[in-house]
């Protein structure tokens, strides 16, 4: 295997190689952040894919046809409890934003623009606004879950898991896989072997998918002194494990399959998403470079959500 130990600057990222100076100290009163800044802090890039799965799952749990309603409440409630998590985020974390380069430094806590008390205002109403939508338009479960996803994303994986272990995706993408428990819980009030199905999924997808962006920001994680893995097992350990995760995520996407969960529509999805996965994956073991790497970060985006996508189709059709 031809293989890159030393990845160039990330692609599509700025050239300048990571600071670790710090910007200056804040002095006195914090100016009102534009709003921007404050959409910033919800991650809405992450944020509107957790929505999508959770979305998804109640379209299946509901075979299709859920109440408008409740799909309604559960993008906003789902959204805003996703934001509050991101919020939170940006405040424990804003001490290595400083030091990961421009990318991540001139985020609005890190910068200064908005200071971390309001930012933990900011959490906690969003945290609250979600509960209530949820609790009053769909059900307790439903809200319970979700902020149980985000209160795991803040304290298991930011505060103790990231800065602690390689295996800090492994065990914290249970975060992620929160929003399909929640969208399946606001179907009808109960979880069924289909919501923790989706949920394993979801928890073996993030692996390969942090892992292969990890790889293109080796430098910056290294800068932060967070042991991801690249910067503890390097390039070509990396990518093995890359790869041994797409094989199990086919598999396990199928499970739904065997168990009757799911049917044509979704089998057909999962077989042709997961295969191309699994080659992208195997040309990225084989000759590892940033821009093999960077297409199996984006892909990895794009078969989640075409896969939940699929699942809700195929319960819609079925």
């Amino acid at each position: 295997m031809t293989l890159t130990e030393t990845f160039a600057e990330p692609v599509a990222l700025p050239a300048t190689p990571p600071t670790t100076t710090a910007p200056p100290a804040v002095v006195g009163r914090v100016e009102p952040a534009p709003w921007r800044d404050y959409l910033t802090l919800t991650k809405p890039r992450i944020m509107s894919l957790l929505v999508l799965t959770a979305v998804c799952a109640m379209v299946a749990a509901a075979g299709g046809h859920p109440g408008a309603l409740a799909l309604l409440a559960l993008t906003v409630g789902g959204g805003l409890a996703c934001g509050a998590a991101g919020a939170f985020n940006h405040v424990l974390d804003r001490d290595i934003d400083r030091v990961m380069g421009p990318r991540t430094a001139t985020r609005p806590v890190a910068a200064g623009r908005i200071s971390p008390r309001r930012a933990v205002l900011f959490g906690v109403a969003l945290g609250v606004a979600s509960f209530l939508v949820l609790t009053a338009f769909t059900n307790l479960l439903a809200a319970a879950l979700a902020l149980a996803g985000g209160g795991y994303y803040v304290v298991v994986y930011t505060v103790w898991l990231k800065r602690s272990t390689t295996q800090n995706i492994v065990i914290g993408g249970a975060a992620g896989a929160m929003p399909a428990l929640s969208g399946w819980a606001a179907a009808h009030g109960q979880l069924g072997l289909g919501a923790w199905l989706l949920f394993a999924i979801v928890l073996v997808w993030t692996p390969p998918h942090f892992w292969a962006l990890a790889l293109l920001l080796k430098r910056q994680y290294s800068a932060a002194d967070i042991p991801m893995l690249p910067v503890v097992k390097g390039a070509q350990a990396t990518v093995r494990q890359v790869l041994v995760y797409t094989v199990l995520l086919l598999a396990v996407s199928l499970t739904p399959v065997l168990t009757g969960t799911f049917g044509l529509v979704y089998a057909a999805a999962a077989v042709l998403l997961g295969a191309t996965f699994v080659w992208l994956a195997g040309r990225l073991w084989r000759r590892c470079t940033p821009a093999a790497a960077a297409i199996v970060f984006h892909y990895s985006l794009l078969y989640l959500a075409l896969l939940f996508v699929a699942a809700a189709v195929d319960a819609t059709v079925r």
